[in-house]
C-alpha cells in the first residue's frame, strides 16, 4: 500500500480552441522550467490532444508539494497519478 505522502497527484489544465494543441505544448514548457526553478521532486509534464479543439497540460508532483503548487499554479483539476509499469 502506498503511503499517502508518496501520491503522485496530476495537475491538468484545459486549453480549448482552434490553437488548443499549440498552446498546451507551449504550456508544457514553462511547466519544465518551473520544474527546475522550484526544484520540484518529479520532472513529470505531458500534453494530451483530446480533439481538434480541446488539448491538456498536464505537471505530476508530489502530494506534499500539492498544495503549495496548486496554490501558484492554480490548475483547473487534478487526480491521484498512476504510473502505468
Amino acid at each position: 500500500m502506498t503511503n499517502i505522502l508518496d501520491r503522485k497527484i496530476k495537475f491538468i489544465w484545459d486549453f480549448r480552441g482552434p490553437g488548443a494543441s499549440k498552446t498546451a505544448e507551449h504550456y508544457e514548457k514553462h511547466l519544465a522550467e518551473f520544474i527546475v526553478l522550484e526544484e520540484l521532486k518529479y520532472d513529470i509534464t505531458g500534453v494530451q490532444h483530446l480533439s481538434d479543439t480541446h488539448s491538456i497540460t498536464y505537471l505530476v508532483v508530489a502530494e506534499f508539494e500539492m498544495k503549495e503548487i496548486r496554490d501558484v499554479l492554480k490548475p483547473h483539476r487534478g487526480e491521484i497519478y498512476e504510473d502505468i509499469a
